[in-house]
């Protein structure tokens, strides 16, 4: 029987700097792996309008793509581990 398993990920943005600077955190819980996290950033140019939506938008996926990386990341280490073999994981 295949057994379901959760992985969770919260996000946490906030923003700096008169709301022109955004900042997202993605932080990975599992069972197994503790401490992942990616960040993301954004910056609002002062001549752009403010619509705070795109900058956490931007922020957040930027903060998931790093967290994804640094995923693959601790794959390949793992894969190393039990091969003692370099891993190369292309994104």
């Amino acid at each position: 029987m295949t057994r379901a398993k959760r992985w969770t990920v919260d996000i946490f943005i906030d923003e700096h700097d008169d709301e022109r600077h955004t900042r997202a955190e993605a932080r990975l819980h599992t069972p197994d792996r503790i401490g992942l996290v990616g960040t993301g950033e954004a910056r609002r140019n002062p001549v752009d309008r403010e619509i705070p939506e795109i900058g956490d938008e931007l922020a957040v996926s930027r903060a998931l793509s790093d967290l994804g990386h640094r995923l693959l990341e601790a794959a390949a280490g793992d894969i190393e581990q039990i091969t003692r073999k370099g891993a190369h994981l292309p994104n």
